[in-house]
């Protein structure tokens, strides 16, 4: 099996928890275990019925903060 080769920079975060992730798991080589997170995550996401339920977006746009200085006054002023 001829394999191919990825080069990839890591930001000290990702590479905490690559470390983290192959202590957990006893992986040897961070190879392996980006191999082992990317086949578990393909797994997990096949696995996950497709839904076009959108429920839970219902009210998200509540939590963002409000525009301190907005350029309309109101919705009506938008359409103006």
């Amino acid at each position: 099996m001829i394999m191919g080769q990825i080069n990839i920079h890591l930001t000290p975060e990702f590479e905490f928890s690559l470390g983290e992730f192959m202590r957990l798991r006893a992986i040897s080589t961070k190879s392996e275990a980006v191999r082992v997170a990317v086949s578990e995550s393909l797994d997990r996401v096949r696995a996950r019925p497709r839904s076009t339920d959108f429920a839970e977006w219902v009210g998200a746009g509540l939590e963002a903060p409000e525009n301190p200085s907005p350029r309309f006054r109101s919705d009506d002023d938008l359409w103006r």
